[in-house]
């Protein structure tokens, strides 16, 4: 599997892309750079697109949109990548963003997409019956967190490499949450996901009757080109069932 962040073909894609000089794919910051636009290759302003928002992870920023949108899909979606509401910085990391997982920084990223949704329908055709939350690490946690809190707004939501989010009651729309699908992807060597938390988190939605598809990769915290590839492939199963590739879905 290929590491996303020192993909140099991924970096290369984006860059080009980025200079299209007729526009067939542009990674824009919007809102004084506070969130970056992606816009599919030859756009048509008649067909209504899916919206995918993306949260970045820990220490990075909204431009982690450039180096995973060639590989979900240049031509599937309209897509939005909100920065995270914490700056953090450290050894660890480069100056960046995170996403704080408590009752304020929840309602805070909660208005951050909201924000981000109701900018991108005023410049794009979208479905708005199909938007979609995904992210990568802590921001994955916080996809299904936000998804979850209000899941008649959202057609499904994704987490790559993040855990399930805990504390502050994620399950407290029960009801209405039955019917989002949900995608959890994680790796067999994952510190923040480990193996037995997406066990523990594949038993609790089935005892809440819920719909997860559960994905393990070989490795350990990495953002993948193969968990970027099925997020496409799960986001357009939910589009467009017949149109999709099956995927092997946990039993809930």
């Amino acid at each position: 599997m290929k590491r996303i962040d020192r993909c140099q073909a991924a970096s290369a894609a984006a860059d080009h892309s980025s200079r299209d000089p007729v526009g067939l794919a542009r990674y824009e910051p919007a809102s004084a750079t506070r969130h970056a636009v992606f816009a599919p290759m030859h756009y048509e302003p008649n067909y209504a697109y899916p919206l995918l928002i993306w949260l970045h992870g820990w220490g990075d920023s909204e431009t982690q949109l450039r180096r995973i949108m060639p590989i979900v899909s240049m031509r599937n979606y309209v897509a939005v990548a909100p920065r995270g509401t914490v700056a953090v910085a450290g050894r660890t990391h480069p100056a960046g963003f995170g996403w704080c997982q408590d009752e304020d920084g929840v309602v805070l990223a909660g208005a951050h997409v909201a924000d981000c949704i109701a900018q991108v329908r005023q410049r794009f055709h979208l479905a708005t019956n199909r938007i979609f939350l995904a992210g990568y690490a802590e921001g994955g946690s916080m996809a299904l967190r936000l998804a979850l809190i209000e899941p008649h707004s959202f057609a499904g939501a994704a987490s790559l490499g993040g855990a399930f989010p805990t504390g502050n009651c994620p399950l407290r729309h029960l009801d209405n949450a039955r019917r989002l699908p949900l995608l959890l992807a994680t790796a067999r060597d994952s510190v923040r996901c480990s193996e037995q938390q997406a066990v523990g988190a594949l038993r609790l939605l089935h005892a809440a009757g819920m719909s997860l598809t559960l994905r393990q990769y070989p490795g350990g915290d990495d953002l993948t080109q193969g968990m970027l590839t099925d997020l496409d492939r799960w986001i357009m199963k939910q589009v467009c069932p017949s149109c999709a590739g099956s995927l092997d879905e946990a039993g809930v």
